[in-house]
């Protein structure tokens, strides 16, 4: 006769690991996206990664009134982003900058996830 196996369920003795932020927000990034959010009268801004450019996937912004299904929430510095639930593996651990020069003003993510981008910065590869 075959023996018996039995298993039982004990709680975990160490503290589970953090969970990696889908997005981080720069002080400078959600003061601009309070801005933006104020002149164009919407709730969020919602981030995501589309296919297009010479790389292949580009960061899209967009401003809404309210949350997706899929989408996930991150508030930060007093303002809220929405990622949508399609870019997330592609987004995640990126940090959202935002940067002026003198000749420009854009919104810069450090995203560790790209391998490579285009030569113009806008498109990056996965």
């Amino acid at each position: 006769m075959a023996a018996r196996l039995t298993a039982t369920v004990r709680a975990a003795t160490r503290a589970p690991r953090p969970r990696a932020a889908i997005l981080n927000v720069t002080e400078r990034a959600a003061d601009r996206v309070r801005e933006l959010l104020n002149v164009n009268n919407a709730k969020a801004l919602r981030i995501g990664v589309r296919t297009r450019g010479c790389s292949g996937n580009a960061f899209t912004l967009d401003f809404v009134q309210e949350k997706a299904p899929t989408d996930e929430e991150v508030k930060a510095h007093g303002v809220t982003l929405y990622v949508d639930g399609k870019s997330i593996l592609k987004i995640l651990n990126s940090t959202m900058d935002f940067v002026e020069t003198d000749v420009s003003s854009e919104f810069v993510f450090e995203n560790p996830q790209a391998k490579g981008q285009c030569g113009c910065g806008e498109s990056f590869i996965t």
